[in-house]
């Protein structure tokens, strides 16, 4: 049984598109952590290694480069007329979207209930007021720029 998930485990690691979507995804971390370190908004060796590990949101979308090289990787191997080619894509779509729209116009909501929550306890209206996490999504430029990044890595670990 144990000598079976370790074949399994040894398989998944050596599967060109699981090593792909995984360096797509460390890439784009990676860049977006250089950018921020340039720009000068990282303040602490704290927030980088939050930012190459974890944090979302920023140019490019670590996201959406994972899954466009996971639809280009299943592109490759199995077909665009291929069942889970469709999938992939269309998992590819709903992560693209949400990326995009729902995250950020959750952030935005979010911003705003905050504002006004504290603008309501400056005033003595509420006692206590505890802030929403204001969750980053991206911006349109973002995630093209991460689906261009994931579909270069899967073409160049599958075709290369």
């Amino acid at each position: 049984m144990l000598k079976d998930v370790w074949k399994q485990v040894q398989f998944l690691f050596s599967s060109p598109t699981f090593l792909a979507c995984i360096f797509s995804w460390f890439l784009a971390q990676f860049l977006k952590t250089l950018i921020k370190l340039f720009a000068g908004k990282v303040h602490s060796l704290k927030e980088l290694v939050e930012l190459l590990i974890w944090r979302t949101g920023g140019m490019p979308s670590s996201h959406s480069a994972l899954v466009a090289c996971l639809s280009t990787c299943i592109g490759i191997t199995a077909g665009v007329d291929s069942e889970v080619f469709v999938l992939s894509f269309c998992f590819c779509m709903v992560t693209v979207r949400d990326a995009v729209g729902v995250r950020r116009a959750n952030g935005m909501q979010a911003n705003m209930i905050n504002r006004i929550g504290n603008l309501l306890k400056d005033q003595g209206l509420v006692q206590e007021y505890k802030n929403l996490k204001e969750v980053q999504g991206h911006s349109p430029m973002e995630v093209l720029v991460g689906c261009i990044l994931g579909f270069f890595v899967g073409i160049g670990f599958l075709v290369l």
